[in-house]
This record gives structure tokens, C-alpha cells and sequence, in this order.
């Protein structure tokens, strides 16, 4: 938790940009794994009522009343019986204080509040809710019904959020290095385990278990695979071979839960094969391309279009691809090989933000997203770059047999892709490497004071002498 002011701060200034009416946040309740006595999933805050509220415990809502500049902590207090289970913790009023909100007030005043908003005809704001018991409440406290709230949402509630939380300011900035800084240690460790005989399950675990030792969590479940063509490809019980890559994707969410996430692919005998570097050499080029070209005002998609134009040229030169590259590009050609988007935003979310609709976070009304192009319609990120932005930069080359095969059937971009030669590569896997960046004055720079050995060299001699 950041210090009260920088929430009393956020608030007032979401109250500003709102301009009228009511907001309520709604806080996370506890999820059990399948019956309450039975323990439950590890509890996560929204983050949402992180950032303006600032408190993880479960059962919160918080409240602005706008016109009467009145902030409002929603919640109940624990009772007798979960304090002897579970420890006494602070009142509402005193989680309250500690964020500088002067009110607080017990779950059933929720109702009380909506109501009179309604009778007076004030707008209330909320997010589209995400979580069953949220909707549930929502329809509860509103009237509305679980299917036509993500359409009453508050868009001037969400643009403000969307706004207020894209540009990381300096308390921000340094948690999120804390979570780099996890995330190295996480990737590391990886490199030391990767060789012959070892599974990927004991590896991932491995990874996860660096995290947890830090007080930190998996920013989202790790991916380390030998088939790295699978873009969430979980560790499963397959024992590593030698002369394949494995892609370790990975990162740390911290105690004030702010993210990392990494990827690197990781040469199973420990050097990389000249056919594994030639593919390599071209993500690498891509990944160091973004870097250059990334700064305050130019489009992400734009970046991206740069990076898929610069990975044809490079495939063209193996004889993979062919044509103009420009109408290869326009076509989606080199969606064979990449079928996602250059990087998202990053933050409390390793997908900042996502709850409120990509197409609210990685775009605006200049940049609209390619709905109707395979792998550009996975571009998360594509509006103007501005200073305090963080996003990731992860291009990546893949083959996947069911593509190949479903793309050659139906004869598609046959004058750009040279379908006999990839055949040849259906058992190559997939190259991925992926860094934060965050967006600063001039250009842009590494999330993390340690990076993490991405170019071939640097991996090899890693995993050699460690």
C-alpha cells in the first residue's frame, strides 16, 4: 500500500474527471475452492479498488459521491468467530483512515446509498463487473440484470480509470521494478534448471516457488514448454530432450500487485542449433526494433506493423516467405508466424486493464483495432505511446502443424508462404522473447535493473556457468 495521500489524490481527481454523480468500486470477495471450510483460492483484490481505495481485504465496496465530495468505505466487520479462526484484523473505519477516506459504513448502507441516488436521479458509475457475486450484487443493489451490465457500465467511469491508470507514476515505477527484479531471480532459475531429463513440471514449479519465497505471487500461470509454438503452454510432465528449445514465459505480481512479465526460449543442450539461431536471430532483431523505434506519439500499431514488416523481410531472406513484402503484410501473410499482437499494457494487470474492454485500454477513436484480420485481431495495444506508459514488447516466430496444415487446405497466401519449406519446420516449436518497457521522455527503457540474458551469446554462457 502507497502512502494515504497518493489514493486521496486519485480519488479526488477521478472524482474531477467523472464530473457528476455517484462511483461505486466494487472490492473482491473471497472464492472458495468448493466449500468454505475447505480452504479458499488465494485471495486477489480488484484492481480497480486498489488503486483508489488502496486495501486488500476481502468484502470491500467503495463509494464517491461526487457533488457532496464525500468518500465512503463500505464493509463489515469481522466477528468473534473469524477473528478465533483467522486473527483479529482492523476495523472499516481504521482501513478506512489509513487511506485518508473519513466515512465508513457497513454493507447494508450500500443499499440506503443507491437508493436515494436513484429517487434524485443522479447517474451511478460502475465498472463492468467480472465476478458472479459482483453481479449479482449489482443486480441487487440496481435492478439491472447480470446480462445488461456490461453494457450500462459507465463509460465516463471507465475512460477517467483507463486514463488515470495507463501513465505509472514514480511510486508505481519502482514497484514495478520490484516485480522485475522477482522476475529475473524467476527467469534465472530456469536457465539453471533447463537441460536434459529434467520435466517441465518440476521446473515451473521451481519458477513459481522463487516468486512465493519473495512475498510475491505468478503474475498469471507460467508457461514453460517444450512446444513453444502453444502460446500458454503449461509445464507439463514431458521431460526435457536435448537439441529442443523451451520457452519459459513468466513473471512476478508483487505484495502491492504490480506485475512482470518476461519470456525467453532456452536451448535445451545449452547452445542453440544453427537452424535455432537463424529463426532466433530474426525475433531477437524484431524484439530490439520495438525498442528502437517506441517513444511518446508513435502508435503501438504502428510498431507492430514495423516489427511484422522487418520478421517477412527476414523470412524472405530463408526462403520461408516471398513476394512484396508490403502486400504480404496487408494481407496477414506473416500471421503464420506470428499470430498475436507485439506487446499489451502492463501494470497491476499483467493484461493492464483488460476487464474494461481492450478496445477501451489499447485503443481510442484514431486506433481502432483489425477485427477482421487473423493475428492483428489479437493486437492488444495500438494507440498513440505516452510518456509513463508501460507495454510489453514480445515478438515471437512460431509453427504449428494445425495451422500449416489448415492454411495449405485452404490455399491461403500461397504467393507469400512457401508452404514445402515450412513443412520442414513443423517440429521446430516457437521463439518468444518479451520485455517490459515503459515509455519515457525521449524513447523508452527496460522495466528492471538486472535484464535478463536474451541474446544468444549471453543465454549460452548463462546457462554454461551457472
Amino acid at each position: 500500500m502507497f502512502k494515504k495521500e497518493t489514493y486521496i489524490k486519485r480519488r479526488n481527481e477521478l472524482k474531477t474527471m467523472v464530473g457528476n454523480g455517484v462511483i461505486i468500486l466494487f472490492g473482491n470477495n473471497e472464492s472458495p475452492c468448493n466449500y468454505p471450510n475447505n480452504g479458499y483460492y488465494p485471495f486477489r483484490q480488484d484492481s480497480s479498488f486498489l488503486y483508489y481505495f488502496g486495501q486488500q481485504r476481502d468484502g470491500l465496496v467503495g463509494v464517491m459521491d461526487i457533488e457532496n465530495d464525500r468518500d465512503t468505505l463500505i464493509g463489515n466487520d469481522i466477528d468473534i468467530e473469524d477473528i478465533v479462526w483467522y486473527g483479529s484484523v482492523d476495523s472499516v473505519r481504521d482501513l478506512a483512515a489509513q487511506v485518508g477516506v473519513e466515512h465508513s459504513a457497513p454493507i447494508a448502507a450500500l443499499q440506503d446509498i443507491c437508493n436515494n441516488a436513484q429517487k434524485q436521479g443522479r447517474k451511478i458509475h460502475f465498472l463492468p463487473p467480472y465476478r458472479f457475486d459482483t453481479k449479482l450484487q449489482i443486480t441487487d443493489l440496481l435492478g439491472i440484470h447480470h446480462s445488461q451490465q456490461k453494457n450500462a457500465a459507465s463509460m465516463e467511469l471507465i475512460r477517467a480509470v483507463v486514463k488515470m491508470r495507463s501513465v505509472k507514476d514514480a511510486e508505481e515505477i519502482e514497484e514495478l521494478e520490484r516485480a522485475a527484479e522477482i522476475g529475473y531471480k524467476m527467469h534465472t532459475t530456469a536457465m539453471r534448471l533447463t537441460k536434459p531429463g529434467v520435466t517441465e513440471k518440476f521446473i515451473g514449479g521451481q519458477i513459481d516457488g522463487i516468486a512465493a519465497s519473495y512475498g510475491a505471487k505468478v503474475s498469471f500461470p507460467t508457461i514453460f514448454s517444450q512446444h513453444g509454438e502453444i502460446m500458454h503452454g503449461n509445464p507439463s510432465m514431458a521431460t526435457l530432450e536435448a537439441g529442443r528449445l523451451a520457452l519459459c514465459d513468466c513473471g512476478a505480481e508483487t505484495i502491492n500487485f504490480y506485475c512482470s512479465d518476461n519470456t525467453r526460449t532456452l536451448p535445451v543442450s545449452g547452445k542453440y542449433t544453427q537452424r535455432q539461431l537463424e529463426i532466433y536471430s530474426i525475433v531477437e532483431a524484431c524484439h530490439d526494433h520495438a525498442l528502437e523505434i517506441s517513444k511518446p506519439g508513435v502508435r503501438y500499431m504502428d510498431v507492430h506493423l514495423s516489427v511484422c514488416r522487418m520478421m517477412a523481410d527476414r523470412l524472405k531472406e530463408l526462403g520461408l516467405m516471398k513476394g512484396n513484402t508490403e502486400d504480404a503484410v496487408r494481407a496477414g501473410a506473416h500471421a503464420m508466424f506470428l499470430p498475436h499482437g507485439l506487446g499489451h499494457m502492463m501494470g497491476m494487470d499483467v493484461h493492464d486493464m483488460e476487464g474494461l474492454d481492450q478496445r477501451n485500454v489499447g485503443f481510442d477513436e484514431e486506433t481502432q483495432p483489425m477485427l477482421d484480420q487473423f493475428g492483428t485481431n489479437a493486437l492488444r495495444m495500438g494507440r498513440r505511446l505516452e510518456e509513463g506508459f508501460v507495454v510489453t514488447d514480445e515478438p515471437g516466430i512460431y509453427f504449428i502443424p494445425a495451422l500449416i496444415d489448415d492454411w495449405r487446405a485452404q490455399g491461403l497466401h500461397k504467393d507469400f508462404l512457401n508452404y514445402d519449406l515450412i513443412e520442414t519446420y513443423k517440429d521446430f516449436g516457437g521463439i518468444r522473447i518479451e520485455d517490459d518497457i515503459l515509455i519515457t521522455k525521449d524513447g523508452c527503457r527496460f522495466i528492471g535493473k538486472e535484464l535478463i540474458p536474451y541474446h544468444p551469446k549471453d543465454v549460452e554462457e548463462y546457462m554454461a556457468n551457472h
